[in-house]
């Protein structure tokens, strides 16, 4: 699949029903457009299953809620619309993108409480996130954005409201070179890629930001599992910038990055060493059981 995301063959489940892919439109008055009344979430699907599907949709309804907007369908009608997509389209191999928002109704303004929250689920075939960095290692550039405190905005929530500054920050990024953009927290002590979070490696220990300003991922947890399951130590702990020189690997995680390695970010150099290679195939082992 390739061309334009707004153009191609293929089916969107949209408001209970699945529709033709260039059918799924919204009007331009849909509250989301205006005031980024949206959340979603982003999976893999790998051999026809989902990979912690069920967790993605308790985090879609939860992310709902913290945004004042709650999403009109139970965990279980979400997991059948995203299998209802994937086999409209026949895919067993994909990217699948559940989006909930609020849509255009009796009220345009900040408040919208008269307006219906709307729910779509899209996919596509996608292959690495960053290209050839899982053999070579990505290159991040450091962003001059900080991530908010979570006195500013709900930061637990995937919601499309806190990538502004992400995509942004990767444009920077890409205009310099690199994969990728590394953002320190509000604070200032290292918080998180634009889409992916972070791990580093120091003398066979592995350290990893508190998600206390940032999205605590699935694959982020899913990680730090695997990880202390083959006996590693993980410290999830407040990082100063200053520490990056130290680091001999780094790593990125999430389910478009899935267990990226980080070759370099700003000045700072890494290796793509043995404890990251480990990582990567057992994830990779793991998604795919």
């Amino acid at each position: 699949m390739a061309g334009s995301y707004e153009d191609r063959d293929g089916f969107i489940w949209m408001d209970g029903k699945l529709v033709d892919w260039r059918d799924a439109q919204v009007h331009i008055l849909t509250h989301a457009m205006h005031y980024a009344s949206s959340v979603f979430e982003g999976e893999r699907c790998y051999n026809g299953k989902i990979f912690k599907s069920v967790e993605h949709s308790e985090r879609l309804r939860r992310s709902g809620e913290l945004l004042d907007m709650p999403v009109p369908y139970s965990v279980e009608e979400i997991e059948k619309a995203k299998y209802d997509m994937l086999k409209a389209n026949g895919w067993t191999d994909a990217y699948v993108r559940v989006l909930a928002w609020r849509g255009a109704g009796d009220d345009m303004g900040v408040a919208a409480h008269r307006n219906p929250v709307r729910m779509a689920v899209a996919g596509w075939e996608w292959g690495a996130y960053y290209g050839d960095a899982k053999t070579s290692g990505a290159k991040l550039d450091i962003a001059k954005w900080k991530r908010p405190s979570p006195e500013t905005i709900p930061t637990s929530a995937k919601a499309a409201g806190l990538y502004m500054i992400c995509t942004m920050s990767k444009h920077a990024a890409e205009a310099k070179g690199c994969s990728d953009a590394l953002f320190m927290d509000y604070r200032g002590y290292v918080a998180e890629a634009t889409g992916a979070n972070i791990f580093f490696v120091k003398d066979g220990e592995v350290h990893t930001p508190i998600p206390d300003a940032i999205l605590n991922g699935i694959t982020r947890q899913t990680v730090i599992s695997m990880l202390e399951d083959k006996g590693v130590t993980v410290h999830e702990r407040r990082i100063e910038p200053s520490e990056l020189e130290g680091f001999e690997q780094c790593f990125l995680t999430g389910t478009a990055a899935e267990v990226t390695p980080v070759g370099q970010i700003g000045d700072y150099s890494f290796e793509v060493g043995a404890l990251t290679r480990d990582i990567a195939e057992s994830y990779e082992t793991l998604v795919r059981s």
